[in-house]
This record gives structure tokens, sequence and C-alpha cells, in this order.
């Protein structure tokens, strides 16, 4: 499994010239408010090859949407501090002029919102709406070849070509969100991010777009991040899971190794407060107290309050990422770059490909 796993990772390097499709390098986010500046994504690295699903899992608060809404530079301006690289197809698009970001923002990235009703106009039928939306990038587009386009992704995502017509209140939960995964292929982009796209939904509802979706990734080969809170989303859809807590991250591996042998005590609470619905039966604990006040974050590990693994240096320095392998442990290797890259970014601290990355003091996490 595992090393299937790897050579499925190595292929999607292998086609993509070596480099991922997107590429997040040292990224803090932070919000500026009347008492302080709140850090809700504190140098983050993540990395993600076409093909692949990413789920980015963690509870309320942990800067899962602040993390892909920085990405794709919705944030407003004159309330956030941004810094570090994203890497997309080799551009930074955190300093690419507006006018090139909004030709990329949803004909290459794409977004699912968690409340579609409100991503839809309540007073525009359906099909005023995809119109609109699709000659954005594409003003010169008929009617015609407008709606060939949408009856084709309605019937990708079962929906019936009546639904044009139709206006958002008249449709069901499910219904609404599969409108919107059908807006976020209209242009057939390179990476889909889902945020929440499931919590508004019921269990059933809920299965049948993780369904549609897992369909769409193989049949359109689409790469995708789904945001989620619910780690059997994650286990259900994806390929490679990051966990945040706090705006940090504390394990990044592949589903069957981080979600069947977490290493993080954080990964550890996460999995042990979700119930089991096959297997033995077991006792559910929570993780106790609550998030940190980010405006001041506690001394060493974000985590070592609410740890009941904590060692006495987590208290006292933060951990580095470290990638953990079956024979022990290495600090996450410097990459160079080359002319003409990102400036300042010389040292930046990446993984291996389908590395098992824990960022703990028990695991060799230690400052240099």
């Amino acid at each position: 499994m595992v090393a299937t796993q790897q050579t499925n990772e190595n292929n999607q390097c292998e086609e993509s010239g070596g480099r991922p499709l997107l590429e997040i390098l040292d990224l803090s986010v932070g919000y500026e408010t009347g008492s302080g500046l709140v850090r809700a994504v504190d140098h983050v690295d993540l990395s993600l090859y076409a093909g692949e699903s990413l789920g980015i899992v963690g509870e309320s608060g942990s800067g899962k949407s602040t993390l892909v809404m920085s990405v794709l530079r919705l944030l407003p301006l004159d309330k956030t501090v941004v810094t570090g690289t994203v890497l997309f197809n080799g551009v930074d698009i955190l300093r690419c002029p507006q006018q090139e970001m909004a030709r990329i923002r949803w004909k290459e990235i794409s977004i699912v919102f968690q409340k579609s009703m409100n991503s839809l106009s309540p007073v525009h039928k359906v099909w005023e709406q995809v119109e609109d939306i699709y000659r954005v990038h594409a003003p010169g587009a008929s009617k015609d070849e407008i709606r060939e386009r949408i009856l084709h992704l309605f019937n990708v995502v079962n929906l019936s070509p009546r639904v044009l017509e139709l206006y958002p209140h008249e449709l069901s939960g499910g219904m609404l969100q599969r409108v919107c995964i059908a807006l976020s292929l209209v242009h057939l982009p390179k990476l889909v991010i889902f945020d929440e796209a499931t919590t508004a939904l019921d269990v059933i509802t809920q299965g049948q777009i993780l369904d549609e979706v897992m369909r769409l990734e193989r049949e359109l080969k689409l790469t995708s991040i789904i945001v989620t809170h619910d780690i059997s989303v994650v286990a259900k859809t994806c390929k490679r899971v990051a966990v945040m807590y706090a705006g940090r991250l504390m394990e990044v591996g592949d589903v069957g190794t981080v979600l069947v042998e977490p290493l993080h005590p954080y990964t550890k609470g996460l999995i042990s407060s979700f119930p089991p619905l096959t297997g033995t039966r077991k006792k559910i604990t929570g993780i106790p107290g609550a998030l940190p006040d980010l405006k001041a974050p506690p001394p060493g590990c974000i985590f070592a309050p609410r740890c009941p693994e904590a060692l006495k240096v987590c208290k006292e320095k933060s951990p580095v990422p470290t990638v953990v392998s079956r024979d022990g442990e290495e600090h996450l290797k410097d990459v160079k770059f080359g002319p003409g890259e990102s400036a300042g970014l010389r040292n930046i601290q990446v993984p291996p490909i389908g590395a098992h990355v824990v960022a703990c003091h028990k695991y060799g996490g230690d400052d240099a």
C-alpha cells in the first residue's frame, strides 16, 4: 500500500516536470485588529502535485479557510498582513499584478464555498448567473456554447437541465452545492478548492456530493484541496492530509499513514474524538482546553498547553518540522532556488515527495 502510494506520487512528480502545481512557502497571514495582530496562519509550507487530492483538517479556528483564501487573494487588503510565497505553475501569485490574478482565479484555480446559497444571487435564475460567470473569462462566448458547456457539467454532477430556469431558493442544499461545483468547473481549472463544501449538508447528501467529487477527480484528473474539520471526509476523498492547529501545520503525510498511525498528539486527539462506525467499540475522548489567543500565542509549541504528552522543551522552543521514516528522523532538507525565481527564498525547508512530516519535539523537532 505504502509502496503503491510512493510510486503514484513519483509518477505525478515526473508528469509535472518534477515541480508541484502549487507550492506554499513560509506563508503567514495576520488579521489587524484594534487589540493587535491575530496570527491566523503561521509559517506554513505545503506542496501539491497535479492529480493529487489534499485534505486540510483541524478544528474550527485553525486557519484552514484563511490559508486557502490567502492563496486566492480573496482576503481584505486593508485588514490583513500576508508574507511568504505561493507559487502556482511557477508563478508567484501573491505578487503578480491584480489583472493577472483575476485571470488565474476561476480559470485556473476555482473554489466551492461552504454556504452555496450565499454564493448565488437570490434574485437571478441559475442560467443568468452561469452566463455572467462564464463570460468573465470568455466574453465572446455565445449563449449556445455556454449552454452546451453547463449542461454537460450538470450531467456530470447529476443535475437536471431544468435547474437552469430555477431560482436558488427553489433548490435543495444538495442541488445548490452541485450547481456551485459545476460553476467551479466551467473553465476546466487546474486546481479546485472545496472549502467546507459539505459541512452544512445532511449525511446522505454529503456522501453523495463526496462521491461526485471523487468521480470528478478520476474522470477529469482533477487536482483538489478539501478543507474540512471532519476526518471522515478526508479519509474518504483524499490521498494526502495536512493537519492544522492554531495556524500551524502539525502533521502532513499520506492519508493511510497519518490517519492509521498518527504521530502528533494533536492528530491523535482529533482521531480519538471521532466515533468509529466499525470495529471494536471504544471510548470517545475529546481534546481538553481551547485554542490559544493568536494575538499572544504561548511560547514553544503552540499545542503544548493542551498536549497530554508535552515535554519541558515543548513549552520553551517551537518544534521544527521533521521528516519521520521507519529508520528514524531527519530534518527537512534545504532547497536552493535558481536564477529568476522568487527573491529571498534561498533556504526554504521542503520535504521530499510522499514524506511523513511532523512538527513535534518527540520526533526530533528541535531547533538546529
